[in-house]
């Protein structure tokens, strides 16, 4: 019986709460056998006491399940979370690029909630923001949609981006536009080259979008993930600490629904949720009267249920269709109407929520 051998059999045991393995995870770090005997090491961080016994309940199982196993040793080193945004790293090494001092993933369930139009507008909210205080400059969007990109097209920014050094010191020099510097697959493939990619491919993009591009001083870095709960979103949180991820929903069942189990993978390892964005929430029409097309309540009752807030509701405009179109986000093109005006107040609730919290005075 090999080691090998052993880590195959090990594939069938997910992390609690996810599809992933514990192998693909990273957290087996040895397997043995010897005269009937499984000998396997893991290690994980986690803040759950329930984990690591569920865990060793599963590998046991499952060894036990293998020919010729008759005994088994499970070794499982815990490392607790010493931060909520720690705790998000399932067992990798990653680090925060040096000079961030906020990362936040802007998430959703479901596709067609129109999650990088929100995102690309809080970004430029955002450095709108910050630019009125002096800090210009000083906000990131990573677009880490691998096989979807739109964040160039919504940003207005071609090219490619140039590289500075050589060699395992080289970095990628993220574009910018509106203030808001920018690093996305869309600048590195051609646009008739669709990506197709295995899992282990798309970690080693996201790791190098985080490690490889010298995004300088930023006071906050949005990530742009795909919708879903898989490889992309499990990834950034091994390579990543985060501080936080935003959930967008619109208001109807079918997308609050699967929003909510978005924010659970999110609770599972451990990284707060900011908030709920509540987007295409009603619509105007021209006599002033407000049309609630996709339902109401939906953005709130997902906060609630998750234990966060609502940071705020979207209308449904064509503004904001066309802006990311023309490349010309409506923060920017319509910095006073209304739909800007719902991104900046969500953009200013963010950062109340990501700033450091007074310590009370002792007497």
């Amino acid at each position: 019986m090999t080691s090998d051998a052993l880590k195959d059999a090990l594939k069938q045991v997910k992390y609690p709460g996810f599809s992933r393995d514990i192998v693909s995870f990273g957290l087996v770090r040895s397997a043995g056998f010897t005269d009937g005997v499984a000998k396997v090491s893991l290690a994980i961080t986690t803040s759950d006491p329930k984990v690591p016994l569920q865990l060793r309940n599963d590998v046991d199982r499952c060894l036990r399940a293998v020919p010729g196993v008759q005994e088994t040793i499970i070794d499982i080193a815990v490392s607790a979370a010493k931060t909520p945004a720690a705790g998000g790293n399932l067992g990798g090494s990653g680090s925060a690029p040096k000079g961030l001092k906020h990362s936040v993933a802007i998430a959703s369930g479901k596709g067609g909630v129109g999650k990088s139009t929100f995102a690309v507008n809080l970004a430029c909210a955002l450095a709108q923001v910050l630019g009125a205080e002096g800090r210009q400059g000083r906000v990131g969007l990573m677009d880490c949609d691998i096989y979807g990109p739109s964040v160039p097209l919504m940003m207005g920014i071609n090219g490619r981006p140039e590289v500075e050094g050589e060699g395992a010191d080289a970095l990628i020099i993220p574009l910018e536009n509106y203030g808001v510097k920018v690093m996305s697959m869309g600048f590195l493939v051609d646009d008739n080259t669709p990506v197709v990619w295995r899992g282990p491919m798309i970690m080693k993009t996201i790791q190098q979008f985080v490690q490889n591009v010298k995004w300088g001083e930023l006071d906050i870095l949005l990530v742009d993930l795909p919708p879903g709960t898989g490889d992309a979103q499990l990834s950034l949180v091994q390579t990543l600490p985060l501080d936080g991820a935003v959930l967008v929903t619109t208001p109807q069942a079918a997308a609050t629904n699967v929003a909510r189990k978005g924010g659970l993978m999110f609770q599972k390892v451990n990284v707060p949720l900011l908030g709920v964005a509540e987007n295409m929430s009603y619509f105007i029409d021209s006599a002033g009267q407000r049309h609630a097309l996709f339902g109401e309540g939906g953005g709130i009752a997902v906060a609630e249920r998750l234990g966060t807030t609502l940071l705020g509701q979207v209308p449904l405009l064509s503004a904001i269709r066309a802006g990311g179109d023309s490349g010309i986000p409506v923060v920017v093109s319509e910095p006073e109407g209304a739909a800007a005006q719902s991104f900046t107040a969500i953009a200013r609730s963010l950062l109340a929520r990501l700033a450091p919290r007074p310590t009370p005075e002792t007497t």
